[in-house]
């Protein structure tokens, strides 16, 4: 499996020498500077690629391996008028990133906000801090701070009374943190900021849009890009809903395998895939990730290693460890590498691109002013060389064992 790193651009914190030093061999990004449905040029990705790839000649090559993300227009998800205009530059895209050598897109089709936590700095028993989402504070948002109408529809008797309590508790400050947390524009997000007034208006645009109809406009989405990019030589891989489940009333069409095996079925072209986002899907209890990585393995173009570990509300969770969580990470290791031993053995070897997701804060890092919520380099750096261990540790055995194929 290819290792790979998550690099924000020129301003990322991280500089690409630190990721050479990490041991990391490609690169994950996107063009952030570039607004949500408007093309990429060649001019722009080639840019890109030469402050990625211009020292390869005199430093540790890296490459740039994966686009996270080719963000999707809202106007697509609720198939407003005149969206087509905003297909028609995905398409754009997606040629000029082949015509550019880039042949993976990861991508997701969540509405209005992108991955979500309560908090950013959740301080671990061991001292370090890590990405965190506590239910009942989410709740106190919902009900009490934005005043979601018909939001209490959404939450039983006793998460009313947990969100109540906690909510009272709330400072002032707390209040405004919280409302930060949630709505502003994180990492790689889809979105901006929003105030709790445009956040309202915004979701009103999906107050009659469910889950059956949300996949139907992804699939028709999918219906128009998925011929342009198995043309282009690109390959889509969507990312799951994160959290997994319904927030703030609003549809949810990636959170289980079944919803794969809706998405595949309907679209069943080669190009058609996912990002296996093991701390995504690990949320859920009823996601077992090893046997959706051999279930799937076809359709697997990238994959999120990372960990998250239920609390006693099981709705709530943090990132944990990479190897220390709810997560079979050493039988989606092996899954994984299964995968890409059947690939080789059709004659048709494809590395899939993997990299450490949602580091812990943590060293030097807590110091820190300027570090990207959940992208220190350190707790990345701890999650990479875990997961390289695991690797090698199946390697090993692997050459030691008669071949399976």
């Amino acid at each position: 499996m290819q290792q790979t790193w998550r690099w924000f651009g020129p301003h990322d914190p991280v500089p690409l020498d630190h990721i050479r030093q990490a041991g990391a061999e490609g690169i994950v990004t996107s063009l952030h500077h570039i607004a949500t449905g408007q093309a990429w040029t060649d001019r722009d990705i080639a840019q890109r690629k030469v402050e990625i790839e211009g020292e390869n000649a005199t430093k540790t090559p890296l490459y740039w391996s994966v686009v996270e993300s080719v963000n999707v227009h809202d106007d697509i998800k609720v198939a407003a008028p005149g969206h087509q205009q905003y297909i028609t530059a995905y398409c754009d895209t997606l040629r000029a990133l082949g015509r550019n050598g880039i042949k993976t897109v990861c991508y997701n089709f969540m509405p209005l906000i992108d991955w979500t936590r309560t908090q950013l700095n959740h301080r671990l028993a061991n001292g370090a801090s890590a990405l965190y989402f506590d239910a009942d504070q989410f709740s106190a948002f919902d009900l009490y701070i934005l005043q979601r109408d018909n939001a209490a529809a959404d939450y039983d008797s006793d998460e009313i009374i947990r969100a109540a309590a906690t909510f009272k508790q709330m400072s002032p400050a707390a209040i405004d943190q919280l409302v930060t947390t949630i709505l502003a524009g994180l990492p790689g997000g889809t979105t901006g900021e929003h105030s709790l007034h445009s956040f309202r208006e915004s979701l009103k645009r999906y107050q009659a849009i469910d889950d059956e109809q949300l996949r139907a406009n992804l699939i028709a989405f999918l219906k128009q890009v998925i011929p342009v990019a198995t043309e282009a030589g690109v390959n889509l891989a969507i990312h799951p809903d994160d959290p997994p489940r319904r927030l703030l009333g609003l549809p949810r069409v990636i959170c289980c395998a079944e919803d794969l095996r809706k998405l595949f079925a309907a679209v069943t072209a080669a190009a058609n895939g996912v990002t296996l986002c093991a701390g995504t899907f690990g949320v859920r209890a009823d996601n077992n990730l090893p046997a959706m990585a051999r279930e799937f393995s076809e359709r697997v173009f990238f994959a999120h290693l990372r960990g998250t570990q239920r609390g006693e509300n099981p709705l709530s969770f943090q990132e944990a460890d990479h190897l220390d969580s709810d997560v079979d990470m050493l039988g989606l290791i092996e899954a994984l590498m299964d995968e890409e031993d059947r690939r080789a053995s059709c004659g048709k070897p494809m590395s899939i691109p993997i990299r450490p997701d949602h580091g812990h804060r943590m060293l030097d890092d807590l110091d820190k002013d300027s570090t990207n919520p959940g992208y220190t380099a350190i707790g990345r750096l701890k999650g990479l060389a875990e997961i390289r261990g695991a690797m090698a540790a199946f390697s090993y055995h692997r050459n030691k064992l008669p071949s399976k194929h």
